[in-house]
C-alpha cells in the first residue's frame, strides 16, 4: 500500500506544463491555501461570468428573454469584478487573460447573439440568424484583436473599438427596456428595425478603430476630486438601479456610445482648454492581424522539434 502511491509519483515525475516561453509552471498544490486563493480567486470570478452567458443561452432559447438580459447584466459585472481583483491581490496572469477572453465570447458574444435571434426569430428567422451571426463574429474578432495588439506601452485610458461588455449592454439594456421589438405603433419602423440596429450598430463598433474610454481612472480616482465624481456617478446609478432598472441600463449603455463620437467632437475644445492629456494620443500604426509574427514559421519549426523529442523520451 505503501508503495503504490511512490510509484505512481515516479511515474508523472518527468511530466511537467511548460509555457511557450520554456518557463517553469508552478503547481498550485506547491502553494499555500491562502495563497491558493489569491491566485485563483479572479479566474473563479471569469468563472461565473461564463456560467452567467451559458446561462443566460439557455434561458433566451427557452423564450424567458428578461431573464436572458439580467444575466448578462450579471455577467458583466463579474466581467469588471475579476480584473479589479486580479490587480487588487496582484494575480493577474496569461492564464487570466485568455480565460477571461474565452468567458467573455460566451457572455458577450454568443448569448446576446442567440438572445437577438429569439427575440426576432418568429417574424424574421433567417434575418434573425443573420445579425445574430454577424454579432457573433464581431465579438469574436474584437476579442482575438484585443489579445494580439495588447500594448503595454499603450494609453490604457482608451479601448480601440467598442469593448464586448458595452456592445452586450446595449443589446441587454434594449431588450429589457421594450417588452417586444415590435415598434411599428410607435411609427418608427418595422418590428426588425431596433433588433436590426442594436446588432449591427454595435458590432461594426466593435471591429472598428474608434477610442472608447475605458474610465479604469474612474474607477479608481487618483485625487479628491475624481473621488467626487466617482463616488457621484456610482450613487446615481446605484439609486437609478434600485428604482428603474431597465431605464437606467439603458441610459448608461447608450450614454457609452454616445462619449466616442461626442469625445471626437469636442477634441479640439478640450485640447484648448486642457492640454494634450485631456484627448487620446494619435494612434500608431500597427502590424496587422492577419499576418504572421516574425519567426513564427522558425519558432513553430523548433516546437515540433521539441515535440517529437519528448514523444521519443
Amino acid at each position: 500500500m505503501n508503495g503504490r502511491p511512490l510509484r505512481r509519483r515516479r511515474m508523472f515525475a518527468r511530466w511537467r506544463i511548460q509555457s511557450h516561453s520554456g518557463a517553469d509552471v508552478v503547481s498550485l498544490r506547491q502553494l499555500g491555501a491562502k495563497e491558493q486563493l489569491r491566485v485563483t480567486a479572479p479566474s473563479l470570478i471569469t468563472t461565473l461570468n461564463m456560467a452567467c452567458g451559458f446561462s443566460s443561452v439557455l434561458l433566451a432559447t427557452n423564450g424567458h428573454s428578461l431573464w436572458a438580459a439580467a444575466l448578462i447584466a450579471l455577467a458583466i459585472i463579474f466581467d469588471i469584478a475579476d480584473g479589479a481583483v486580479a490587480r487588487l491581490v496582484g494575480a493577474t496572469s496569461p492564464f487570466g487573460i485568455q480565460l477571461d477572453s474565452l468567458a467573455d465570447l460566451v457572455s458577450f458574444g454568443l448569448a446576446p447573439a442567440v438572445l437577438v435571434y429569439t427575440w426576432v426569430l418568429p417574424d424574421h428567422p433567417w434575418l434573425a440568424w443573420a445579425v445574430a451571426f454577424l454579432w457573433l463574429a464581431c465579438a469574436a474578432f474584437r476579442l482575438a484583436r484585443f489579445n494580439f495588439t495588447i500594448d503595454p506601452t499603450d494609453d490604457k485610458r482608451y479601448f480601440t473599438g467598442l469593448p464586448s461588455p458595452a456592445g452586450a449592454a446595449v443589446v441587454m439594456s434594449t431588450v429589457l427596456a421594450l417588452d417586444s421589438p415590435d415598434v411599428a405603433d410607435l411609427g418608427v419602423g418595422p418590428s426588425i428595425l431596433v433588433p436590426l440596429l442594436i446588432s449591427v450598430v454595435p458590432a461594426w463598433l466593435m471591429v472598428s478603430t474608434i477610442r472608447f474610454r475605458s474610465f479604469r481612472n474612474l474607477l479608481s480616482p487618483q485625487n479628491s476630486r475624481a473621488r467626487v465624481i466617482t463616488g457621484a456617478v456610482i450613487a446615481a446609478v446605484v439609486i437609478g438601479l434600485v428604482f428603474a432598472p431597465a431605464t437606467t441600463t439603458f441610459v448608461v449603455a447608450y450614454c457609452y456610445i454616445l462619449t466616442a463620437p461626442l469625445g471626437v467632437l469636442t477634441a479640439p475644445v478640450r485640447r484648448r482648454l486642457y492640454g494634450e492629456e485631456s484627448v487620446a494620443p494619435p494612434r500608431q500604426r500597427q502590424q496587422s492581424v492577419f499576418l504572421p509574427l516574425a519567426g513564427d514559421d522558425e519558432f513553430d519549426t523548433a516546437e515540433a522539434d521539441d515535440c517529437d523529442e519528448d514523444q521519443d523520451v
